[in-house]
């Protein structure tokens, strides 16, 4: 049985399409445990009838991390929050994966405040997949580290190899560093020392610098960068993908008269596949546990393909495959 704690209260719409979506994971994996953290009461008035109760466990706690909470602040003044709730589970090992859909900065903080590092890692890192020309591909980092140094911009290359390369299918992933141009030598000092590191550490896989328009050609399985243009990066896409969809069913659907059904039914399939809710949550890669993301606006989809994302990362066994590969390449220097 894969064990997961589902912040319950975290996201715009907590606690009902939360508990929603967490219902339909559990009907359609039997192997799956989740255990509910949040104020019972409303949690459990969430709960459809055919709600597979033998399944479920409740972890009551009183307080909430808001989306206008400081990430550490929040996390401070409100101890017995579902955050900090769904950490202890993890931390004591009594889950194998936590999922929330709340303040993610909190939720970083919470991972950080934890210590509970893999071996060898430095810094964790957001992972979220970003669909493109060739099929999804993995950003590393997506937010969660906004200050990195070369190193840890290294080691998310490794990290997000892995994850393409076990969650994806990738069999020989490739790896590019997000730059101001493609040529060697391009960006500030960042850049240009993360790009060596990367060259000597992964060779014809490195496929060097890319820009932020290659990525949607699928230029590469795996982007690096550092969590503030990574996070950039990724509400930007979302921002344009809705407008350009939201621009198409107005001035190109809209008008269609006999064809629309036709039209209307591939737009809505054009959504399906590209939508975020599609892709469940961002894996926090480097903690010694599995620690997934997701959107603040999810609802029941979302949240079922989130938890989906977890399950499958515990059982691939991520993190036993981070540790290994990480074991056997050398390590950068403390400071760089």
């Amino acid at each position: 049985m894969i064990r997961v704690a589902l912040d319950a209260m975290g996201g715009d719409f907590a606690p009902g399409p939360i508990v929603l979506g967490a219902v339909q994971a559990l009907q359609h994996d039997p192997e799956l445990v989740l255990v509910l953290v949040g104020d019972q009461a409303q949690v459990e008035a969430c709960l459809p009838p055919e709600t597979p109760r033998d399944r479920i466990e409740f972890v009551h706690c009183s307080e909430v991390v808001t989306m206008n909470d400081g990430a550490v602040e929040g996390l401070r003044s409100k101890p017995d929050n579902s955050i900090t709730r769904t950490w202890q589970l993890m931390v004591t090992k009594k889950v194998d994966a936590i999922v929330s859909a709340g303040n993610t900065g909190a939720m970083v903080a919470g991972g950080l405040m934890s210590r509970k590092f893999l071996k060898n890692v430095k810094r964790p890192g957001i992972a979220t997949l970003m669909p493109t020309a060739k099929g999804p591909c993995v950003i590393i980092d997506a937010g969660a580290n906004v200050f990195p140094k070369p190193s840890h911009l290294y080691q998310y290359g490794v990290m997000g190899e892995i994850y393409a390369k076990h969650m994806l299918g990738r069999e020989n992933p490739t790896i590019g560093l997000i730059n101001v141009g493609e040529e060697e030598g391009k960006g500030h000092e960042l850049a240009q020392q993360a790009y060596t590191l990367l060259k000597n550490g992964f060779g014809a896989k490195f496929l060097g610098n890319i820009e932020g328009r290659d990525i949607h050609k699928g230029a590469v399985d795996v982007v690096v960068t550092d969590g503030f243009t990574g996070n950039v990066i990724l509400k930007l896409s979302q921002g344009v993908f809705e407008f350009v969809m939201n621009t198409i069913a107005a001035e190109v659907i809209g008008p269609l008269q006999a064809e629309k059904a036709t039209a209307g039914a591939a737009f809505k399939n054009i959504m399906n596949r590209f939508h975020y809710s599609s892709f469940g949550g961002a894996p926090l890669l480097g903690i010694d546990g599995i620690c997934i993301l997701a959107h603040g606006s999810s609802k029941e989809v979302a949240i079922f393909n989130t938890i989906g994302v977890a399950t499958k990362c515990a059982r691939a066994k991520l993190n036993e495959l981070i540790t290994r590969e990480l074991e056997t390449l050398p390590q950068p220097e403390e400071g760089s």
